[in-house]
């Protein structure tokens, strides 16, 4: 079995020609460049940097496309196929895309990323010693975060998420700081390495944000309402609820908080399109 270390950039010397493309040697080790492989004509006993994968077969390949990642460093990558059941590849700026393991992905495929969402991450290998991209940890990324300012209280901001759970999810903004969405302050869960748009509601002590994705209150009313005046009329023109009910069915059936909930009923109801009684709410 070689020594050569994939997933790493090596010197290596010209060994020979041969119709495929060039034999390149480390010490005692040989690997192969494929002429699609260089965009160079190179000479016997030239040394060349290239970075080492194995193909399909097992067999290292050089590659004088350097990577954007290697193993030990991290960065962003796109992702540009998602297959069920296996995981997501991502491009590093070679022929071979790498996969993000189902392991290294959320639980529920609804929130694995799309094809052009952005993954940070590094190069690891599987117990096959088959080379896989591996995404950050919280630890890995706080060592990439910049510490933000007061100034960024309300302001708009954007960022990808790098972390997605039922409690919230967590980002990383263009300029390196780390922003983190309660799942009260989303309508939906955002999916991991997809970029979204908020506003900041909280500058912590730390240097860290606190972001929401759901509009001002003031914006956010008037599609609240929308929202339950539809969902009156698909169930039959009655709800099982009121501006009493458990926050936690409100918020498990609307995907807003009780607060948002009644002020929304309230401006149906100043409207005259709805009417509560008994625990629930009907069209006028």
């Amino acid at each position: 079995m070689t020594q050569l270390p994939i997933g790493t950039i090596q010197t290596m010397l010209v060994l020979r020609k041969i119709d495929t493309g060039y034999v390149l040697k480390k010490d005692t080790e040989e690997a192969l460049l494929h002429h699609n492989e260089t965009e160079n004509e190179l000479e016997i006993d030239q040394e060349i940097d290239v970075f080492l994968y194995n193909d399909k077969k097992g067999q290292v390949i050089a590659t004088t496309k350097l990577p954007s990642i290697v193993m030990d460093s991290y960065g962003w990558t796109e992702v540009t196929e998602v297959i069920p059941k296996l995981g997501a590849f991502v491009s590093i700026g070679i022929a071979k895309d790498m996969l993000v393991s189902v392991d290294d992905l959320p639980l529920f495929e609804a929130v694995w990323p799309n094809i052009g969402d952005k993954l940070f991450v590094t190069l690891g290998k599987d117990q096959k010693g088959r080379l896989l991209a591996i995404p950050a940890t919280e630890g890995i990324m706080a060592r990439e975060i910049e510490a933000a300012t007061e100034e960024l209280l309300n302001q708009p901001i954007k960022g990808t998420v790098y972390h997605t759970s039922r409690e919230g999810s967590a980002i990383m903004t263009e300029e390196s700081y780390r922003g983190f969405i309660h799942h009260t302050e989303r309508k939906e869960e955002p999916r991991l390495g997809e970029l979204v748009q908020g506003r900041v509601i909280e500058v912590k002590e730390d240097g860290t944000l606190n972001v929401s994705l759901r509009p001002l209150k003031q914006h956010s009313m008037g599609e609240d309402a929308d929202a339950i005046l539809a969902h009156i009329e698909e169930s039959g023109g009655q709800i099982p609820f009121d501006d009493k009910s458990d926050p936690e069915d409100i918020r498990g059936t609307f995907h807003i908080s009780k607060a948002a909930f009644k002020r929304a009923l309230g401006k149906l109801m100043k409207e005259g399109k709805i009417k509560q009684r008994d625990g629930s709410t009907y069209l006028k």
